[in-house]
């Protein structure tokens, strides 16, 4: 299974103009079954969803998980999940509130088939608060009986194992790469945290030339095995 993770940034890209389309083209290049998205929605008025939603289906076949709680909203907090609907079985959708001053929270989907959570997520800028939603979501976590994959952009500019630790006992903290800032890669502000019998087969940042400039974040990639028999050693490991 390969997922993705990416900062749309309402769709604006380097050269300023708000381009759902050109983030269409992205997502048909990566050709991930699920993708994580944040920035999805504009921020201020509405807070309409910028992607083409018809687009998304009748072209590439995903299908957006039902999140939102504005009527022209995408996802929520502008998290939103694409999945394809033809080889994944969606069975629950969740919004998880996270503590923070700004509107911030997370979005998941549990699918029956394959066996997988995923959450997106995109964190607060200030480490204090990013540690109590880091909690949170730890919290929610705990006790899952299905592999749990979470993505998004962490906003930590530190390749800081303590991240996986906060989220729990097992989890391991995949770094694709530098994401951060699409012009010049110096940050790896978007990442992976796996828990649970799902194994990282390769990671990669995807820096085509249509990504470094259709937003100020590069797409991150993973593609993973999952109901993989794990060394118990690796289960504790981080990366």
């Amino acid at each position: 299974m390969r997922i993705a993770s990416y900062n749309i940034r309402k769709a604006v890209g380097l050269d300023w103009r708000r381009d759902g389309d050109r983030i269409a083209r992205v997502l048909k290049e990566i050709d991930a079954d699920i993708i994580l998205l944040q920035e999805a929605d504009k921020r201020m008025g509405a807070r309409a969803g910028v992607l083409p939603e018809d687009e998304l289906y009748d072209q590439l076949g995903y299908r957006m998980v039902d999140l939102s709680v504005r009527p022209a909203s995408h996802g929520w907090h502008g998290n939103l999940i694409l999945y394809r609907d033809q080889s994944l079985i969606l069975k629950e959708a969740l919004r998880i509130a996270l503590p923070s001053l700004e509107p911030r929270g997370a979005v998941s989907a549990i699918f029956n088939a394959p066996k997988i959570e995923v959450i997106g997520v995109h964190l607060a800028l200030a480490r204090r608060i990013r540690a109590g939603q880091l909690a949170a979501l730890g919290q929610h976590m705990k006790g899952a009986d299905h592999p749990v994959l979470i993505a998004g952009d962490f906003n930590a500019w530190r390749r800081d194992p303590g991240i996986a630790q906060a989220l729990g006992s097992g989890c391991r903290m995949i770094l694709p790469g530098n994401s951060f800032h699409a012009s010049r890669p110096s940050a790896p502000l978007d990442r992976f945290v796996l828990q649970g019998a799902v194994r990282e087969v390769s990671a990669h940042v995807h820096a085509s030339d249509l990504a470094a400039r259709a937003s100020d974040h590069l797409p991150i990639v993973l593609d993973v095995e999952l109901n993989a028999d794990l060394d118990p050693n690796l289960l504790g490991s981080k990366k």
